[in-house]
């Protein structure tokens, strides 16, 4: 495919968002089926009447928690599909949002069929995610050419491929840790959201101390105790500064990748009981849904092969390895924590495998 059709495909995967976003109805084609989809958290009743269909389709992780796998055509892993299961986007809200669990405590009984396209219902998850709204759509079998707005999982693929983002603006950045720092941002043509790098030191022939912080605005600029990430994105920036030189990679990523309203309601259902690791799940969402190959492209442009890379996760050391950086060595980040952190600190490391 060339760059062009390539981008031509972003620009439709973003109307396409937009589209979810704003709560219209939208096509997803793939080579096994494709679907309009109807965005749950967006509709409207005056939307879903027009939409014309009550199925529901749900991510694989929410069908889990509904137990629903034990149903047939839901027993492999991906998205889910509910004949008739909601007429009403308050009846489809309290399927697919887990803040409604208590509330609407008894669900069901549902019939699952087939999604009708596997790859497209995939995609529709992603785009969800993407958008920052929970995995579940209204869902109907596309008929006709009339989708007035409409991308297939190659478009999906171009918008979200790391390789379109290139560097979009540099300069100098005085910072607390080292005022001869200098802040790189980096944009892809049809993504609103901007990663940034601050290179912290004199660049020499020595690999630098790499730090991969994924946005978090809670801990960043609210100072919440709920994680470490404040703390760990200052004692990087002290601890390149310590270095001969060190590089910061800013990632727009909220909330593992979920975004923020969907961190906050991971939050709310931590309230309740559950780890991080579960609430997430119950959202509908994967554990990790972070796509590090940004900053494997980052690495790229800024012409870092080899890096010294501060973190806790060894699955970043892999992720990074597998984009062609060479990890010469990890370096762990090692904090106090506090009453409302520790939990979370634990669930990192009895169960995503995080270490010191």
């Amino acid at each position: 495919m060339s760059e062009d059709a390539r981008g031509e495909g972003a620009r439709r995967a973003a109307r396409a968002i937009d589209a979810l976003r704003r709560g219209w109805p939208f096509r997803v084609t793939s080579p096994d089926g494709a679907l309009d989809l109807l965005a749950v958290e967006s509709a409207r009743d005056a939307a879903l009447a027009e939409f014309g269909s009550t199925d529901v389709l749900l991510s694989g992780e929410r069908a889990v928690t509904l137990k629903l796998t034990n149903q047939r055509v839901a027993a492999t892993p991906g998205p889910v599909r509910l004949a008739g299961a909601a007429d009403t986007v308050a009846a489809a809200l309290a399927i697919a949002d887990p803040a409604l669990d208590l509330a609407n405590p008894l669900k069901g009984p549902f019939q699952t069929i087939a999604t009708g396209g596997e790859s497209a219902a995939a995609t529709a998850m992603t785009m969800a995610r993407h958008a920052g709204l929970l995995p579940a759509f209204f869902v109907r079998d596309a008929s006709g050419d009339d989708a007035e707005t409409a991308c297939d999982v190659a478009d999906a693929a171009a918008l979200l491929d790391p390789a379109r983002l290139e560097i979009a603006a540099r300069a100098r950045l005085p910072v607390e840790a080292s005022e001869t720092a200098e802040i790189i941002a980096f944009r892809s043509p049809e993504e609103a959201s901007d990663h940034v790098a601050l290179i912290v030191g004199k660049r020499d022939g020595n690999p630098p101390v790499v730090r991969l912080h994924s946005e978090c605005l809670t801990g960043d600029v609210l100072g919440s105790l709920k994680c470490d990430c404040g703390p760990q994105l200052h004692a990087a920036l002290h601890a390149m500064a310590d270095a001969p030189w060190g590089v910061l990679l800013y990632l727009r990523q909220e909330g593992r990748g979920i975004g923020l309203v969907n961190k906050l309601r991971a939050y709310a259902l931590q309230d309740q009981g559950y780890d991080t690791v579960d609430a997430n799940l119950r959202l509908g969402f994967p554990v990790e849904a972070r796509d590090f190959a940004i900053a494997g492209r980052m690495l790229d442009l800024l012409h870092i092969p080899r890096i010294r890379l501060m973190t806790n996760n060894p699955e970043k050391v892999a992720r990074l390895e597998k984009e062609g950086v060479e990890v010469a060595e990890r370096l762990p980040l090692a904090l106090p924590t506090n009453k409302y952190n520790e939990r979370y600190l634990a669930t990192k490391r009895d169960r995503t495998g995080h270490q010191l």
